[in-house]
């Protein structure tokens, strides 16, 4: 008697932000494997360059949203040079789709698997021009929204527009993906505390309208039943700093939707920071290293949301990191590339097909 077929596997997919990743190509998008300083403090760019080859293998997904990703210029290509590195490790996820470029070196650009999804740029909404419009413009466009209500709405751009991708898997069900790299609250360019105070509640405040306009996109979808995910960085979580008390709410849980019907919500477990309060424990993504403490500061800013119909498939998270992830601890290669690769965590779900 034969045995019965296997479950297929379940369907792979995880966001990535690699610090300075273009910072290891050249215009012809081929690697810098030697022993030059990268971008990342302490590591060489070919050590830099094979740890994330190490963790991308290791990772398997089938598709990953890369933040920061290479740059696309007149002389530079993210596709050409992500495409150009999954082949150099033999990965799956042997394709890239980029969408619209981003101010900075920083781009997000999707890696994938052809032989499992078929993914096109897909943005919604209408392109604008300098003034802007309030109804969620096109996310390379300008938004305009009173977040302070002073009868004076803020004009909010992205330097870096989200990623919005209609996928096609390889059984015919459709899918969407928006890939996400949110503002930094980081004060850069302060010169004393009050303006460091200044830039942070300014930077804070573009961060927030961000996050309104993307969940301006996600009702879009959900409320026409669609399979969602939204990933990425969002420089921001629940009970992250002091500027919730100021503004209410953090920018992730305003794309979640806690507020919204539950068929309007996105979902992610982490982002349930109730866990510190009863546990003593927080997930976290990205590990930072503070000078003047001579310490390291950990924080939850990469998230993997999904929709209501995903959530009922009962999908599992993974946090890809070191020294949380008893699987990741036994295997000290993948460890120390972990740590190597990059400031930020990989975060990955799987969803039962």
């Amino acid at each position: 008697m034969s045995a019965p077929p296997s479950a297929p596997r379940p369907l792979r997919i995880a966001t990535w932000n690699v610090e300075w990743f273009d910072k290891l190509f050249d215009d012809l998008g081929r690697g810098h494997e030697d022993d030059q300083p990268s971008a990342r403090y302490g590591v060489s760019r070919g050590s830099q360059f094979g740890a994330i080859g190490i963790v991308l293998t290791a990772m398997d997904a089938d598709g990953i949203m890369i933040i920061e990703g290479p740059d696309t210029t007149s002389r530079r290509s993210t596709v050409r040079a992500l495409e150009n590195f999954a082949a150099k490790f033999g990965l799956r996820t042997r394709r890239a789709i980029h969408g619209f470029s981003s101010e900075t070196e920083q781009e997000i650009a999707f890696l994938y698997d052809p032989d499992l999804m078929t993914p096109r740029h897909d943005p919604m909404g209408d392109p604008t021009g300098k003034k802007g419009s309030a109804a969620a413009p096109r996310f390379d466009g300008t938004f305009r929204y009173d977040i302070d209500a002073d009868s004076t709405p803020d004009t909010i751009r992205f330097s870096k527009p989200p990623l919005e991708l209609a996928v096609t898997l390889a059984d015919g069900r459709a899918l969407r993906l928006i890939g996400v790299h949110a503002k930094s609250k980081n004060p850069h360019g302060a010169t004393d505390e009050a303006s460091a105070l200044r830039i942070s509640i300014e930077n804070r405040r573009k961060q927030l309208v961000q996050c309104i306009w993307l969940r301006e996109r996600v009702k879009e979808h959900l409320s026409q039943g669609e399979d969602l995910i939204v990933l990425g960085d969002f420089n921001d979580g629940p009970g992250l700093d002091e500027f919730e008390k100021l503004f209410g709410k953090s920018g992730v849980e305003i794309v979640l939707g806690h507020d919204d019907d539950p068929d309007l919500r996105l979902f992610d477990p982490h982002a349930n920071m109730a866990l510190c309060s009863r546990m003593g424990f927080c997930p976290t993504t990205a590990r930072f290293y503070l000078s003047p403490q001579k310490r390291y500061f950990e924080a939850l800013l990469d998230f993997v949301m999904v929709s209501p119909g995903l959530m009922a498939r009962r999908p599992e998270w993974r946090i890809w990191h070191p020294f949380q992830d008893p699987r990741i601890m036994a295997t000290p290669e993948l460890r120390e590339a972990l740590l190597q690769a990059s400031d930020h965590f990989p975060v990955s779900v799987e969803i039962p097909r």
